[in-house]
């Protein structure tokens, strides 16, 4: 008898897990009023469904936003903010989201346009699909002295997953995570010119457990670019270039206390980028970048390959200061392929602050007709071993 009432509680166990695995409810978008002609604002029929989604009473069932395959859909900047009632809210792009074509058309607030699409305090948010989000920034990168939105932003989120959606010509920085737990980026395209200003393609910010693998990324700025408060990000099979590395920083600017530790970045090429693995900081800043590893690195045609930078500057008048972010513990392990420039190396660290524990293993950095590179040295401590193109006489020979 125990074991009858044993195989009835398993059955009705696996009963409840397939109704559970199936329970999902799906909101269409054009169920909810949205028209695809390119002209119509859909900003209204996204709503809808996100809060018919969010406020769902089926708290156990998936919530599915779709949108439709071959259809083109205009949006205004439009902000998703949670909590949801559900533990697990999905977005299904298989259509276009496209922004307005000028920027004067953007239905932005009194403060401006900071964001174009924006979730917060979404947990169990996946975004996912063969869609392309495309922020229509070519007449936007033109107006340099006006604060551009960025097309995606994620903030105070965990257990988050965006894939195989293409990301296009935004008008600042492609995609932002802020203030997240828990993060899977995978199957992204990022594709913007090599010449459109500040279009960053993925923004990491104060973000812990990010998982960021097998994205192909070209744009005018950062391909990725992780900054204070982050720690713990594997990123692997990454493809950059154009662009300008996976940088962690910039840190420390107006003398600010700022953090990056436990970057783990392998198994990545840098194709005509400006620069491969860079980690950036600013004078006078405080705080730390440590605990990061670069391996198994191709490079063709990389300007910078391996590059630390205390002295960054970019675009202000800078002076020396004697305050600095201190680059310690950080590994250069298995780069192979060309430089665009003969200085393959440059590892340039605070006379006050300087960089320590850099370790480099089994580097092979040709410059053009597969001639020598060189090396760049100031104020950094550290060991080489394997073998080494270039040279990096300022490191200890294991």
């Amino acid at each position: 008898m125990e074991m009858k009432v044993i195989i009835v509680l398993l059955l009705l166990l696996k009963l409840f897990s397939l109704v559970t695995a199936q329970c999902r409810s799906v909101y269409n978008i054009l169920d909810h009023g949205a028209i695809a002609d390119i002209r119509t604002d859909n900003s209204l029929a996204f709503m809808n469904a996100f809060q018919a989604a969010c406020s769902s009473h089926y708290t156990n069932c998936t919530q599915i936003i779709h949108v439709p395959a071959n259809k083109t859909f205009l949006l205004n900047p439009i902000f998703f903010k949670g909590p949801c009632n559900s533990a697990s809210l999905h977005v299904e792009i298989n259509g276009n989201i496209t922004a307005p074509n000028e920027p004067s058309d953007w239905m932005c607030d009194r403060n401006g346009c900071d964001r174009w699409i924006h979730f917060k305090h979404v947990n169990g948010l996946s975004i996912y699909g063969a869609g392309t989000i495309n922020g229509q920034g070519k007449k936007w990168w033109k107006l340099l002295d006006q604060r551009r939105p960025s097309a995606m932003e994620i903030t105070s989120s965990s257990n988050v997953q965006v894939s195989g959606i293409r990301f296009e010509d935004n008008p600042h920085v492609h995609l932002v995570i802020d203030s997240s737990t828990d993060v899977y980026l995978s199957n992204l395209t990022v594709q913007a010119p090599g010449n459109s200003p500040n279009t960053d393609s993925l923004h990491i910010k104060a973000s812990t457990n990010v998982f960021i693998d097998s994205c192909s990324i070209g744009t005018g700025d950062d391909c990725i670019s992780i900054v204070d408060g982050s720690s713990y990000l594997n990123i692997t099979n990454i493809i950059c270039g154009p662009g300008h590395g996976i940088s962690i920083g910039s840190l420390g600017k107006g003398g600010s206390n700022e953090t990056v530790e436990h970057v783990y970045v392998s198994d990545s090429a840098f194709r005509g980028s400006t620069n491969g693995a860079r980690i950036k900081t600013w004078q006078g800043g405080k705080g730390h970048a440590r605990h990061m590893v670069f391996e198994r690195i191709a490079c063709d045609n990389a300007a910078n390959p391996i590059i630390i930078d205390q002295y960054y500057c970019d675009h202000e008048h800078c002076h020396n200061q004697i305050d600095a972010v201190h680059v310690s513990n950080v590994t250069f392990r298995e780069f192979s392929g060309t430089s665009r420039k003969k200085t393959a190396v440059k590892l340039s660290c605070s006379d006050t602050v300087p960089c320590t524990d850099i370790f480099m293993e089994n580097i092979n950095l040709r410059y053009r007709h597969h001639t020598n590179t060189t090396s760049y040295c100031k104020s950094v401590y550290g060991r080489v071993t394997g073998e080494m193109m270039p040279d990096v006489p300022c490191l200890t020979q294991e």
